[in-house]
């Protein structure tokens, strides 16, 4: 079965969803979840949201996505006994730490890996079935080759994006929104910096692109739409047909799920026929659309992907000013498509931004009429100037809002459930109602009053039917109805109509039945609850941390050593496009081994199928090199590191490491040591244990990735990526996107030809160096891969030096830090924390 999943923000694109046609519908309650801006719903809402689909045979799936931090747990541990007390289907989770909670607190729960998990390969999958997720929802970033190895390989239900808003990060990735505004996506409140105004920039500020006919959105993707490849992604064998949108507004949800299921059932129906009318494809943009895309489905698109002139709803074309008269504020437009009254107009002015009519009145050859039809020229009053040639968009269509408020709006059911009823009465016994639904699904009631003999007015079958009949705003309506009269009796009109309304509401309890669970015993539960021994650490005791130092060079390597480093990290993607061999791997080995130092070799951060075989050989070097530690930063990739090495495992912080409990889950499957997120703050980071078999480490200096994408900036624009082979520009010089504050943000690009964005500001956290030995962190980690080799050097030699000496060290104890840290940097979130 193929399962069309509908986003559900507010009651009323529950109604949406349901009777558009959704096999299943996904939302959220007033916590945990990763839209935090939608409307969502109460514990009250949610129970009568979850009847209300099961009534419909609809499936309830709720996302409980977000990091979550210790002091979060106990509400956490309530809210997931109540999501399975009332029935929900699936929780949909990002942090591996919920995972561990729930299957200890509900284990029968079903659990989804969430998108933001960032799976992206086989090997992920394999991990998490493992682990006993039922459901993954790959990243939006694959290819339909990807999607199909993975279906082919796994019998775990495979979920994907068909239709929506496009993350230009991989989710679960990005960091952006959290580093600049203090608002996380990995928390659900993403501020969408994405969709703001970027300019390509070199070395000297020039913008770039002034000769690239391009907009000023360049981190903005069009919407994905796959209307025209749903044969495709069911010979796949996708389980789960997902479409984005819980911020968006129930009309969005009715018409989207409307066109979607339509195609998935003629799909289904006839594969050999499949084909899609212009008509669905223009609603589809009607409703909303930033222009469509495939994305990554069947080839990079570049540029060709991107919204860069226009990041939010764009409309339909409908024509261009054709004639403009400045005293009267009136426009002739030049039709290509119908205009209605009340349909909402976008004039895209060529200086002065848009200008936005209602339309109220429009007139053709001085004629007022109240629709045009395409080809014809209309005339409409403008509260503002227009000019000649102007394009003009309907962003709003007055007749397709009315179809979808119908969706929602009616006060009946649109949909409903075909039953069978059978009435039987006869003198001296109670009238009885017998209802059998197409589900399979039966009820049966009695009147309390006992038939009597007629003597005026013998029930027939037409007052029967007349009462029975009226089911009104429940979701039956009457396939079949079946009168057994037995002699001239007479039963109360009151009395047919209470026991109607008595077997409905049983049957309405009968389809209710399957979902009910039995109630657990009520616990409120903390981070110690789900570790498998109490963490003391005695306070007395405080070590100093080690410093590590990452680099992607030997000179940077050498020159870390040289400054103190006590260990290295080396590997994974490169930050200026170049291969690593396997002969500078060796070389880094015995460079640092000879220094009595240690070297953890790193793996990318995301590892397509593509990838898979190189990273295995570079897996079995590194155990051939006896590396100290290998460091996975995916799923995926701590799968295949523990086939093919027996090396201790570092877990990067892409991991999304958050709290206690992901620790400890981490550590069962065989990491030793992990990076936290650089999301948390100093009290959280105090908060969190560690026994001795698990060093925590600290990001405290360098320039942080925001963003890691398919999607390259550079190439797209200056590369001719859309030609389909690149130039690779990105070797030409250093690339930077300077934002509407000039703060510039570095761009760079992997061997892998994805695009790093990197913070504009330089972590530094020489001032509280101190702390971290008082917190029981056991190293501390300089990001050196955007340093150059004599920045890098005086870093960690400072660093190093405020390990050894403490707050003796002069630079604290005479306040001197100015005169080593620059006027761009920044403390991160260790003071501010992220909402």
């Amino acid at each position: 079965m193929i399962e069309l999943l509908a986003p559900v923000g507010s009651r009323e694109a529950l109604i949406a969803a349901v009777e558009g046609g959704a096999d299943a519908v996904y939302l959220a309650g007033k916590m945990f979840g990763a839209r935090a801006s939608a409307p969502n719903f109460t514990d009250e809402e949610l129970v009568e949201a979850v009847n209300l689909a099961h009534l419909r045979s609809v499936k309830v799936y709720v996302t409980v996505n977000t990091l979550v931090d210790n002091s979060e747990i106990p509400s956490l541990s309530v809210y997931l006994q109540f999501l399975y007390r009332i029935g929900v289907d699936a929780i949909i989770v990002q942090d591996i730490g919920v995972f561990k909670m729930a299957k200890q607190i509900i284990p029968a729960m079903p659990i989804h890996a969430s998108t933001q998990m960032t799976v992206h390969n086989l090997e992920g999958v394999e991990l998490l079935t493992e682990l006993g997720f039922q459901r993954v929802v790959v990243s939006r970033e694959l290819s339909m080759d990807d999607i199909q190895h993975i279906c082919k390989n796994t019998a775990t239900e495979i979920e994907a994006f068909v239709h929506g808003a496009l993350c230009i990060s991989y989710s679960g990735q990005c960091l952006m929104s959290s580093m600049i505004g203090g608002r996380s996506g990995n928390r659900g409140r993403c501020a969408q910096p994405c969709r703001l105004p970027y300019t390509l920039v070199d070395e000297k500020g020039n913008d770039l692109l002034l000769d690239a006919d391009a907009g000023e959105y360049l981190l903005s993707p069009k919407d994905l739409n796959t209307l025209e490849l749903i044969p495709e992604l069911i010979q796949a064998g996708v389980t789960s047909f997902k479409i984005e949108g819980r911020m968006k507004r129930p009309e969005y949800v009715a018409i989207v799920v409307d066109t979607y299921r339509r195609a998935i059932d003629a799909c289904l129906a006839k594969p050999e026929a499949y084909s899609v009318a212009e008509q669905e494809q223009k609603e589809l943009a009607q409703i909303f659309n930033r222009e469509f895309t495939t994305a990554y489905l069947k080839t990079s698109q570049g540029r060709k992907m991107m919204s860069d002139r226009r990041p939010n709803n764009r409309g339909v074309r409908i024509g261009r000013v054709s004639d403009y008269q400045h005293q009267e504020r009136v426009a002739t437009i030049k039709l290509d498509e119908p205009l209605y009254i009340n349909d909402i107009v976008d004039f895209w002015v060529k200086v002065g931004g848009r200008v936005s009519v209602t339309v109220s009145s429009m007139m053709i050859n001085g004629q007022k009429v109240t629709s045009a039809p395409a080809g014809a020229e209309v005339a409409i009053h403008v509260h503002a100037p227009v000019r000649i040639n102007d394009r003009v968009f309907k962003v709003f269509d007055a007749g397709l809002m009315e179809r979808a408020r119908s969706f929602f709006i009616e006060p009946n059911a649109i949909k409903r459930v075909a039953v069978d009823i059978k009435v039987t009465v006869q003198e001296g016994q109670p009238l009885e109602v017998s209802i059998h639904d197409s589900d399979g699904f039966c009820s049966q009631a009695q009147t309390s009053f006992i038939a009597q003999r007629a003597i005026k007015r013998p029930l027939t079958e037409e007052v029967i039917a007349k009462q029975v009949e009226r089911l009104g705003s429940t979701i039956f309506r009457i396939n079949t109805l079946e009168c057994n009269i037995i002699g001239e009796v007479m039963v109360p009109i009151s009395e047919i109509n209470d026991v109607r309304r008595r077997a409905i509401e049983e049957l309405e309890q009968a389809r209710l039945l399957p979902f009910q669970r039995e109630d657990l015993p009520r616990k409120k539960y903390v981070a110690r609850d789900f570790l498998l021994s109490d963490i003391v650490r005695d306070s007395d005791d405080v070590q100093q941390p080690l410093l590590v130092v990452n680099a992607d060079t030997i000179d940077k390597i050498k020159v870390s050593l040289e400054s103190g480093a006590d260990c290295i990290m080396f590997g994974g993607e490169t930050f200026d496009h170049k291969i690593i061999t396997p002969k500078i791997y060796k070389q880094a080995v015995a460079i640092v081994h000879e220094s009595g130092k240690q070297i953890i070799l790193n793996t990318p951060r995301i590892i397509k199928t593509w990838q898979m075989d190189e990273v295995k050989r570079e897996l079995a070097l590194f155990q051939e090199l006896q590396a100290d530690a290998v460091a996975v930063s995916n799923l995926g990739t701590l799968q295949i590191a523990r086939k093919i090495t027996d090396l201790p495992l570092h877990g990067d912080y892409p991991l999304n490491i958050y709290n206690d409990v992901s620790i400890e889950f981490l550590a069962a499957q065989g990491i030793s040591s992990m990076t936290l997120s650089p999301e948390l703050n100093f009290s959280q980071i105090e908060e969190l244990a560690s026994d001795q078999k698990v060093a925590l480490e600290c990001l405290v200096h360098g320039y942080v990735t925001l963003m890691v994408s398919e999607y390259c900036a550079i190439g797209s624009y200056l590369g001719k990526l859309g030609t389909g082979k690149c130039n690779q520009a990105c070797l030409r010089r250093d690339y930077w996107l300077k934002d509407r504050k000039n703060e510039l943000f570095p761009v760079v690009t992997d061997q892998y030809c994805r695009m790093h964005i990197l913070n504009a500001k330089e972590l530094s956290m020489l001032p509280h160096v101190p702390r971290f030995g008082l917190t029981g962190i056991k190293r501390i980690r300089i990001e050196g891969k955007k340093s150059t080799v004599d920045h890098l050097g005086r870093m960690s030699k400072l660093y190093r030096e405020l390990l050894d000496q403490g707050e003796d060290h002069p630079l604290l104890a005479q306040d001197r830090m100015k005169t080593v840290e620059h006027e761009d940097i920044t403390r991160g979130h260790y003071f501010r924390g992220v909402l």
